[in-house]
């Protein structure tokens, strides 16, 4: 995973228009927590929660720059449980100045009222720091409610030595990328093209946004969910195909099955992100210089993919705005902050930062030799620019998840069951859902 832990492996691209109701869902005026930091010359203390490795020591290395603002860290546990203690937290009223979010938490958060609207102390450092495509991560309903920290661009990893056994090239389309699951099968049976077990919904959501699929929107003032359109079930169809003809293995996608079948060359490739390279030298050491690194295979051979995880910096329900702002634009565009973070890792990074200058410096940081010949922080940078636009994450993502986790590697129940789950946590929410 990339900054954040593996359960913290979804995805976010808002488009500003399509979440126009966000502006009038959210409770509080802007900026409402704000109070200047370092006022009458004493130094302001913020607090900050987060669950990332490394976070602890950009807090520190923030310190030692700064006589006006202080960070005062916590380290909170990862997933559902860090989760539940920041939104507890909120409704509490002690909530920190930062933390760190998953892209997809978002708009739900943010609907409900839980996070400051950084717009004036943070807009322009998204607008001016940041790719245009990146920013559409964090504004949402016409405001900033966060600020980047990474992108995670879907791609391939492929075992070099079994594509050249079998005489398979790598492939640039989903039909080129079953006819080398079947020859290399067709050789070895032993050998599936990749696991694809089910376990991780945020994949098919990736694979769904990378076809042109949109499972959340807005008409008017109502939300929309469409987890069942013909994109997402032609990615769902080929999946659940390539599982029952025997070409891909049922093993779940996170666990030891996963890693043995990966670290013995029972599989030849793996459907990952920007942030998975970084797992490799520690999960599959005997296999140095067996994998490559390739762009997602698309359905018409135009570069496009989706992304799976991310990470972004907010500022919760009562936070002192100002000194939030100043500490959350040097964590994520100060160099210093990157060094600060990678020297603490206790295993090799490749999250590829959304800001660009920062991505410079945690490719000089990282070990590649791995990769022999290949620069994974440059491949995945050109990922990034293929990144579809236009997906929107909706309200309720975290019941849909559970919803959709539940039913296992049939891809086409997660779809419906994610469906009629979006549908239903909508309305008990009170939100209106479109017809």
């Amino acid at each position: 995973m990339p900054s954040t832990s593996r359960t913290a492996r979804i995805a976010l691209t808002a488009s500003i228009a399509s979440l126009a109701l966000l502006a009038t869902a959210c409770g509080g005026g802007e900026d409402e927590g704000s109070g200047k930091a370092g006022r009458d010359g004493k130094p302001v203390t913020i607090t900050y929660w987060s669950a990332t490795s490394g976070a602890k020591e950009t807090a520190e290395a923030f310190n030692k720059t700064r006589k006006n603002v202080k960070v005062k860290f916590s380290l909170i546990p990862s997933g559902p449980e860090g989760v539940t203690k920041l939104s507890n937290a909120v409704k509490g009223g002690n909530a920190p100045d930062v933390a760190t979010m998953d892209y997809s938490a978002l708009p739900e958060y943010a609907s409900g009222g839980n996070l400051e609207d950084l717009s004036q102390v943070a807009g322009d450092t998204v607008k001016n720091e940041f790719p245009e495509n990146i920013q559409s991560l964090v504004n949402l309903g016409g405001k900033t409610w966060a600020v980047p920290f990474d992108a995670t661009p879907l791609e391939l990893y492929y075992r070099k030595d079994i594509f050249k056994k079998h005489g398979v090239e790598v492939p640039k389309t989903w039909d080129e990328y079953r006819k080398a699951a079947e020859k290399i099968n067709k050789a070895d049976p032993k050998v599936k093209i990749t696991n694809f077990g089910g376990g991780d919904p945020a994949i098919l959501a990736g694979l769904s946004w990378q076809a042109g699929a949109q499972w959340y929107g807005t008409s008017g003032d109502a939300w929309k969910v469409n987890m069942t359109d013909a994109a997402s079930k032609k990615v769902a169809t080929y999946w659940d195909d390539l599982l029952k003809d025997g070409l891909a293995s049922k093993t779940p996608l996170w666990g030891e099955g996963e890693n043995k079948e990966r670290a013995t060359g029972k599989v030849a490739t793996i459907i990952g992100a920007a942030w998975s390279a970084g797992g490799f030298s520690v999960s599959y050491p005997d296999t140095k210089g067996k994998w490559g690194i390739a762009p997602l295979p698309a359905w018409d051979g135009k570069p496009a993919t989706g992304m799976y995880g991310g990470t972004s910096y907010v500022a919760p329900k009562g936070s002192n705005t100002e000194a939030a702002a100043e500490f959350i634009k040097w964590v994520t565009t100060d160099s210093e902050a990157m060094k600060a973070r990678l020297s603490s890792l206790k295993q090799p990074s490749s999250a590829l930062p959304a800001n660009e200058g920062m991505r410079e410096v945690a490719a000089k940081e990282f070990d590649a030799s791995y990769f022999k010949g290949q620069d994974p922080y440059e491949i995945a940078s050109a990922a990034a620019d293929t990144i579809v636009p236009g997906w929107t994450w909706g309200p309720v993502n975290q019941q849909v998840n559970l919803k959709q986790n539940a039913a296992g590697a049939d891809h086409g129940k997660m779809l419906t069951d994610g469906q009629a789950a979006g549908e239903r946590a909508i309305t008990d929410r009170g939100l209106k859902l479109a017809k």
